[in-house]
């Protein structure tokens, strides 16, 4: 079980595994992703996917391993669908 973290006046709470979450493709195919329940952009592909989650200390290198990730929660299809 991951373990939680709580910081600052406002007592924001994260466990050490973080959320991500992945919206479904809007008009022009971006899908806007959530890492900790904050917006880091929005991505095209799973190349912009493999930045966001190395920019938060997630180093996942290959766009299979973030297909198969249990880490990910993919909302409106799964993560071959970037057209809305």
């Amino acid at each position: 079980m991951p373990r939680s973290v709580c910081r600052g006046a406002t007592m924001v709470c994260m466990t050490s595994v973080p959320s991500v979450t992945v919206d479904p493709p809007d008009h022009d195919g971006g899908r806007l992703v959530h890492i900790h329940y904050q917006a880091v952009g929005r991505a095209y592909g799973l190349w912009d996917m493999i930045v966001f989650l190395h920019r938060a200390g997630l180093h996942i290198g290959e766009e299979d391993e973030i297909a198969a990730s249990d880490l990910i929660k993919w909302k409106g299809g799964g993560p071959h669908v970037w057209e809305p």
